[in-house]
């Protein structure tokens, strides 16, 4: 993911005249959310705020606004079409839902996970704020191996559900001092955690984790393979974890943190060597460019790697 893309977007209706807030409402929600439907207990002075964070993958809404309905109608699913999923979760009020057959109350310590994928009627009483997290559908169909898992009334006062609520409100607490790669983290780790809530499993696969871990791992590494800054201990710290949880998935996989950067940026090297764009700079150049401490050593662990010197990959290469 490029860098840069996490952001956070405060608003409030108070920022408009009376008569024109229910309207600015329906076009704010509709900026970020598929399109559905809007029915105001009253429109002359509708109130509502909300604060997003959001990045290319996940976007997490803490709102709370006056009685009002929300509706996705078949027609609007067909015309805006909408797989993801979004995690609901009341702080305070109570908001009714009902999608495929089923309705729940929902208060705060309870949680629903709904897809846009099918129609919704959604009714909010005038005390209500929450959280809405919204998650790619493939995060939550491929650890589940199943598509549309309508979940509501999810248990989140106590063991795993009370975790996964806790994180996402140190989630939104810590909001200004997260960067790209930690609220995507963070955020991963709550899907995890909300599909083994969800299957009735608060067990975790030990082998699965590693895995996610490792693969978590390995996206921050390539982001940032050019950091000369880079070590096991600061991904660990940036990603949320111990370094000793990044030792051990990384071991599951035959490699180090040492190793995985080294390799990493190798890469980088060999792809900038081949590429018109990267020719006007010098081996000692693209040494510093991308991670290493010195020419000689990018040359000494690139033979090592590829079994040629950089200088004799870019000559035979053109």
């Amino acid at each position: 993911m490029p860098a840069g893309t996490y952001s956070i977007e405060s608003l409030s209706t108070g920022d408009v005249a009376q008569r024109e807030r229910a309207e600015f409402w329906r076009e704010h929600i509709g900026s970020y959310q598929s399109r559905m439907g809007y029915r105001y207990a009253r429109q002359d002075n509708f109130r509502g705020e909300t604060v997003r964070q959001h990045t290319d993958t996940y976007q997490l809404v803490r709102f709370w606004s006056d009685e009002i309905e929300y509706s996705r109608t078949s027609r609007q699913v067909r015309q805006d079409p909408d797989e993801n999923y979004r995690l609901l979760l009341p702080l305070g009020g109570q908001i009714l839902l009902r999608q495929d057959d089923q309705e729940a109350r929902l208060t705060p310590g309870t949680g629903a996970l709904v897809t846009f994928g099918a129609p919704f009627q959604c009714l909010q009483n005038a005390a209500t704020h929450a959280f809405i997290l919204t998650i790619p559908a493939h995060e939550v169909n491929g650890p589940m191996n199943r598509e549309s898992p309508l979940a509501t009334g999810l248990d989140l006062s106590r063991g795993l559900g009370r975790v996964v609520g806790s994180v996402l409100t140190d989630l939104y607490e810590e909001r200004d001092n997260l960067t790209d790669a930690q609220f995507n983290a963070v955020s991963d780790r709550v899907v995890e955690l909300l599909c083994m809530l969800v299957v009735g499993d608060d067990r975790p696969d030990a082998s699965g984790h590693l895995a996610q871990v490792e693969a978590m791992v390995r996206r921050y590494v390539r982001e940032h393979a050019a950091d000369p800054e880079l070590t096991g201990a600061a991904m660990a710290r940036a990603l949320g974890w111990s370094l000793r949880q990044v030792q051990l998935a990384l071991q599951h996989v035959g490699t180090t943190p040492r190793e995985l950067i080294r390799e990493e940026r190798l890469r980088l090297v060999r792809d900038r060597l081949r590429c018109a764009e990267f020719a006007h700079m010098t081996i000692n150049d693209l040494a510093y460019a991308s991670g290493f401490s010195s020419a000689s050593a990018l040359s000494t662990a690139f033979r090592q790697r590829f079994g040629l010197s950089p200088r004799e990959m870019r000559y035979g290469s053109r």
